[in-house]
């Protein structure tokens, strides 16, 4: 019996990400893992800090009663409290638990989100480059992707975004600080793009929502990103504990949605059957009441910031150019003009010298690669006499 169609064609164009860390794996097990300088995913490596291990076990060998059983499906109503307070002071609003889902990772936050707010045949506009993921998140629920170039910093094309605004759009998904660019749009940006979606939404009677997806507000380096709750009242902010905490295994979230948000009870309510019925149910217990105790603890972004200042020499003496990284932990890399533009082609010839980077036609943006530096400093240094040659040779 065959898969299904979709999942056939799926899989012929699975993530770029994937199939380089697949690759990365067989060359260090060929030539040693110290020889091979794999940039291809963004799996934090920095280990959680030492208040998690700390929660983790004392909660762990608490046996109150109910503790790993169901909750309601939104999550624990302390702990949503506790969620809410955190966002509502990033987002410059007050909230409480009623305004939060908790959510099985980033990743299932935003596939809850677009389950409950995609009819068939609606569109999601995405600014490009962008997580290739997001394409199969929007057609899970029968949406379509519309990508929206940026502009030359990688900033947000309010003109550009304004243009492919119609009647079928529901909904705008940004990501801030930014994969696979590093870029934190500036909030007179985001203030633009409320605006445009406000005037939208007063002339054709809806307004989308502004979708934002932001595992990777707290690795943000020399500015915090602006506040969204705040300054469009359409918006909803999908987060997790992946990157700050360096939980990405343990899948923990939450979905926030701004005070002002039209028909609030409606949205709660179909954010929490859209996490029943996808089969989540709820977030995992045990990491819901874990992370409430940890509102205040992050990962150390100092290590990300010097690994991002080496990782940008090492570019600099092989004579490449990038987007100057504001967050997150990517360089987002410009193919020679050697290359003719061609990222595929550069990605290709790196790995003859056992450098993995994705290409950024991925991302939707072609003669761009992706390097991922949320790895060993010492793998990061070692890798510039790699860089230098390939780029000679090339």
């Amino acid at each position: 019996m065959p898969i299904a169609r979709y999942i056939q064609n799926s899989l012929l164009s699975s993530s770029a990400i994937r199939k380089l860390f697949e690759e990365g794996t067989a060359l260090k097990k060929r030539y040693g893992a110290d020889k091979v300088f794999d940039f291809s995913i963004g799996n934090p490596d920095i280990e959680p800090p030492t208040a998690f291990h700390e929660v983790l076990l004392r909660l762990a060998q608490e046996d109150a009663k109910g503790s790993h059983g169901y909750m309601p499906n939104a999550g624990f109503p302390d702990v949503r409290e506790s969620i809410a307070r955190k966002a509502g002071r990033e987002h410059n609003v007050t909230i409480d638990g009623s305004h939060i889902v908790m959510a099985v990772g980033a990743a299932g936050g935003l596939n809850v989100v677009f389950k409950t707010i995609l009819n068939g045949g609606d569109e999601v506009i995405v600014p490009a480059p962008f997580f290739m993921e997001y394409r199969a998140y929007v057609s899970n629920h029968n949406g379509t992707l519309v990508e929206v170039s940026t502009a030359e910093d990688f900033n947000l094309d309010i003109h550009a975004i304004r243009a492919k605004l119609t009647r079928k759009t529901a909904a705008i998904l940004i990501n801030s600080p930014h994969n696979p660019t590093g870029r934190i749009y500036p909030e007179k940006t985001l203030a633009a793009l409320a605006a445009i979606l406000t005037e939208h939404g007063a002339s054709c009677g809806r307004f989308p929502y502004l979708v934002a997806d932001e595992p990777y507000r707290e690795i943000a380096y020399n500015t915090a990103p602006p506040p969204v709750l705040s300054l469009y009242g359409e918006s909803i902010v999908v987060s997790s504990y992946s990157k700050s905490l360096s939980l990405p295994g343990e899948r923990i979230g939450y979905i926030a949605v701004s005070p002002r948000i039209s028909d609030k009870d409606d949205i709660m309510n179909g954010l929490i059957y859209a996490t029943r019925v996808l089969g989540f149910v709820n977030a995992p217990a045990l990491m819901q009441r874990v992370v409430a105790e940890l509102i205040e603890a992050r990962v150390n972004v100092e290590v990300y910031a010097r690994r991002r200042d080496a990782f940008k020499h090492v570019l600099d003496q092989a004579g490449l150019t990038y987007a100057e990284p504001e967050g997150a932990f990517y360089l987002f890399v410009k193919a020679p003009d050697k290359a003719g533009g061609d990222d595929v082609k550069f990605s290709d010839h790196l790995k003859k010298h056992l450098i993995l980077g994705v290409p950024g036609t991925s991302f939707g943006k072609s003669g761009w690669l992706r390097f991922a530096y949320c790895v060993d400093e010492r793998i990061i240094r070692a890798s510039a006499d790699a860089f230098k040659k390939a780029v000679e040779l090339f």
